[in-house]
């Protein structure tokens, strides 16, 4: 039977990764190591300027006061006897998309898995709240994929699911978009002043094959993701051109 770790941002209470662990503990040996508290928009970020403590809350089932990254980190060196096949991250509780990848504690989760050679899956459904179930049968049937087939090392998958049945779904790449920060401004009881970063209005690119796109069509999105963030497009074009060309001193 094979062995999954899951975790999430939304900390161990969250509806979201409850629907995750009642699906996947249908296809394998379910662990779960997720944070204590929320720690959404924490990204790939580990906790290096305190201790960390992990507790037993359950059979395979602990607690972590730190970041999606730090639970995973922890379960594959500490927590877990033996190695999982794979890491599975989510569900969470709002959209990751475009270059919301960047901040989500979500993908993060699946990408320390990557980190370590494994294969990573995060889950994000396209709504604050509401039924999780079909998300979660989504992600199981993914998964039980994933380990069949496998995928190329250092990649995971990132995947957002839209609210209700599935129609379908679409490999995608990451959108582009435009963002309207809302953040609030005001004075705590002390007097001293504060801002408070809300939900940001965003508007994408029109991009038939971008992940904002699939959603936008009702279809569940599929992003390959890797750590390795070099355009390497970019790098080549600069590797013709005399702006960046150096003189080896002798």
């Amino acid at each position: 039977m094979p062995k999954i770790l899951i975790t999430n941002d939304d900390g161990h209470f969250s509806n979201g990764i409850a629907a995750l662990t009642q699906a996947l503990e249908l296809i394998g040996e379910v662990t779960v190591v997720a944070p204590a508290s929320e720690q959404s928009a924490t990204a790939h970020s580990l906790t290096l300027t305190r201790p960390l403590r992990a507790r037993k809350i359950g059979e395979r089932r602990y607690t972590v006061d730190g970041t999606p990254t730090d639970c995973v980190l922890l379960a594959l060196t500490k927590i877990m006897p033996e190695r999982p096949d794979i890491v599975v991250s989510g569900i969470n509780h709002g959209a990751n998309l475009g270059d919301d990848v960047t901040y989500s504690g979500t993908v993060a989760g699946a990408l320390e898995a990557s980190v370590y050679r494994l294969p990573g899956i995060a889950v994000s459904l396209t709504a604050r709240e509401g039924d999780f179930t079909h998300a979660a049968n989504f992600a199981a049937d993914l998964t039980a994929r994933v380990l069949r087939d496998g995928l190329p090392e250092g990649t995971i998958l990132n995947v957002n699911v839209p609210l209700g049945e599935i129609r379908g779904a679409r490999l995608t790449h990451q959108g582009m978009a435009s963002a309207t920060p809302d953040i609030i401004e005001g004075v705590d009881p002390r007097g001293r002043g504060y801002y408070w970063i809300g939900v940001q209005k965003v508007s994408w690119k029109e991009d038939p094959d971008s992940d904002f796109a699939a959603i936008g069509a009702g279809l569940v999105s599929i992003t390959p993701l890797r750590t390795d963030l070099t355009d390497y497009r970019t790098l080549e074009a600069l590797r013709g051109s005399d702006l960046f060309r150096f003189d080896v001193q002798s």
